[in-house]
């Protein structure tokens, strides 16, 4: 099992880049100094209730995602893989029947 403070400091590094953001400009965000925000990336410190909530909006992500290494998420593929096929599936009826529809009052139109 991984050190949580290492996966939660992975995780807001990662989140940080993502939004391409240097420390300084994330550490300002967050009202913290980029000496903290460092040490949390490390792994070295932890974080607050209250700088969680901030990291969570800034990064729009559950705070759940934040504890979560890449091997635990790779797992969790398969879970938002059936959902974006459920989406899929569902987009491509709805265009489908939307098309029908235009047929439909496009024949009738003709008539």
């Amino acid at each position: 099992m991984a050190n949580i403070k290492a996966v939660f400091g992975a995780n807001i590094k990662y989140y940080r880049k993502k939004q391409h953001l240097t420390q300084e400009q994330l550490a300002e965000k967050l009202e913290i100094t980029t000496k903290h925000l460092s040490t949390i990336e490390t792994g070295a410190n932890f974080v607050s209730a209250d700088l969680l909530e901030k990291l969570t909006k800034q990064f729009l992500v559950s705070a759940s995602a934040l504890f979560y290494s890449n091997e635990e998420v790779s797992a969790d593929d398969s879970f938002f893989g059936k959902i974006d096929r459920i989406i899929d599936n569902e987009c491509s009826n709805i265009s489908s029947a939307i098309k029908t529809q235009i047929r439909y009052l496009q024949y009738k139109s003709d008539k």
